[in-house]
């Protein structure tokens, strides 16, 4: 017998925007996939059509292309197993949904929700130790196991509301083996009978998930933690439809947890820290509220991949840095933890940086124009060619550098107060003076021999090294930041500087005036 080809599926619910969890999620399948040269599909799990938000699935598929998880078959690109929106599949549900009641591995059930919670409320009377509909209290509620076929036929031709539930075996334990957490051991009472069906001709998540995987071939069923406790059901629904030959592997991935590490990583964590949790912006259909995304952020597609695979998959080496295929090369399920990965903000934005700073100073100087056509009309692609080198190790984004690179295109408007006091001083005057008569004298401020004949010339006077450049700067600057301070003359040129110079002269001359 040939080995079974692996295929994975990502299937998220439109229910909102997706959490970095899930696209962690799409992720590892999708590294599993390519690992083993199978299939990645992205299948729409939209049968709860009350949490339906208009949006989501589009946001979903863009946020996977932004990402470079790019699936083979799937909602909007079709493949052999279409359609991959549950709510266009349907009518296919009902048939083995009947399938599992002709077996009597399924029953219908009338209550309505007013019975059901009139009988919790008898039980927590009582204090039962089991209070859920399953093997324990089925027997005192209305379905087909305690009606006679007449009372349950003549019930579904009045058309009384009905579900489908699964009847779970009465005492049995169920055992199934997961890729990362081992064997598990559920006893049967501990799983109640879950809806499987409704009448009004769609099936809740559990069936759906466990048809479309049988019927879509799917080998491995890699999902986030929070579905460990379906996953008993998910067997026996395997074993009641005879597929056990056919059913996938699991492997359950550990959740994302807060910075602080306690609880799962949530939106409102991201509000308070100043992080975000989705990989694209979103913008809520009905409230307008924005919730902030990486790509919006200013995050490299590279960096947050490569920062989402290592939350809870170790390669086992001391590496950080992985390519996209150097990730597939490594992924490997027995190296993925079982317990929750802590996430830490200030390690996302230094995988940004080491992004940054492996870019070409050409591609990042094609990035960085725009912003800084943004701000200011002289933008010249030569000016921003020039800058980037000078700043690329010191910011962790692309936008940062306008930061650092700001007075190169724009003279400051004014001076930082803190660094005036510290800096300019009686003599400061004079100081820039002499400075300005040996640019005059310059014909090539970017001649080799012009920045050590300006600091010889400063030790010869006396003036103190220190006291001449920080003025200088904070004349040229604004302020006492920047990076070397004859690479910055050489860049705004002859005339730019001097100019600048005299502007400061003069206010220090004003600022002199008024305290004298």
């Amino acid at each position: 017998m040939s080995e079974r080809r692996v295929r994975v599926r990502f299937a998220p619910s439109p229910t909102g925007p997706l959490h970095m969890g899930g696209v962690r999620t799409a992720l590892f399948n999708y590294l599993f996939a390519r690992k083993h040269g199978g299939d990645f599909l992205l299948r729409i799990e939209d049968t709860d059509q009350t949490r339906y938000v208009p949006g989501a699935e589009q946001y979903i598929i863009e946020a996977l292309r932004w990402c470079g998880l790019n699936y083979d078959e799937g909602v909007d690109i079709g493949g052999p197993c279409a359609p991959y929106r549950q709510s266009d599949r349907k009518e296919l549900y009902h048939k083995y949904a009947m399938q599992l009641i002709d077996s009597g591995h399924a029953y219908y059930a009338f209550d309505t929700p007013e019975e059901l919670e009139k009988k919790r409320e008898e039980w927590q009377n009582l204090k039962l130790d089991v209070q859920q509909y399953n093997a324990v209290t089925r027997g005192e509620l209305k379905n087909s196991l305690t009606l006679s076929a007449q009372e349950t036929q003549q019930l579904l031709d009045s058309g009384m509301h009905y579900v489908v539930r699964f009847k779970m075996p009465e005492d049995e334990n169920i055992v199934v083996n997961d890729i990362i957490r081992g064997e598990i051991t559920v006893h049967s009472t501990q799983v109640d009978d879950k809806v499987l069906y409704k009448s009004d001709g769609m099936p809740t998540y559990h069936l759906a998930n466990v048809v479309d995987d049988y019927l879509m071939n799917i080998s491995h069923v890699i999902r986030g933690e929070e579905w460990l406790p379906s996953l008993p059901l998910h067997v026996m629904l395997y074993r009641a439809f005879d597929w056990l030959a056919v059913m996938p592997q699991f492997a359950h991935l550990p959740l994302l947890l807060k910075p602080e590490g306690k609880g799962k990583l949530s939106k409102r964590d991201g509000d308070k820290m100043g992080f975000p949790v989705f990989p694209l912006e979103w913008k809520d259909p009905f409230s307008g509220e924005v919730s902030s995304g990486y790509r919006e952020k200013g995050y490299f597609q590279e960096a947050f991949v490569n920062l989402l695979a290592l939350l809870g998959w170790n390669p086992g080496t001391e590496q950080e840095i992985f390519s996209m295929d150097e990730l597939i090369n490594a992924f490997d399920l027995d190296k993925v933890g079982k317990s929750g990965s802590k996430f830490d903000p200030e390690k996302a934005k230094w995988f940004n940086q080491q992004y940054l700073r492996m870019k070409s100073d050409e591609e990042l100087s094609q990035m960085f124009l725009p912003i800084v056509q943004q701000r200011t009309v002289i933008a010249s692609m030569q000016m921003v060619r020039s800058v980037v080198p000078l700043v690329k190790e010191r910011a962790q984004f692309v936008h940062e550098m306008w930061e650092q690179t700001s007075f190169f295109f724009d003279a400051p408007a004014g001076y930082e107060e803190k660094a005036v006091k510290k800096t300019w001083k009686e003599n400061s005057v004079a100081h820039l003076q002499f400075v300005k008569e040996m640019i005059e004298s310059e014909p090539d401020m970017a001649a080799a021999h012009f920045e050590p004949r300006v600091k010889d010339a400063i030790t010869e006077n006396g003036f103190g090294m220190g006291a001449v450049l920080n003025a200088l700067r904070l004349a040229l600057v604004g302020e006492l930041k920047g990076p070397h301070l004859f690479d910055i003359m050489r860049i705004i040129g002859k005339e730019n500087t001097l100019a600048r110079i005299n502007k400061a002269i003069a206010y220090m001359s004003q600022m002199q005036t008024h305290t004298s």
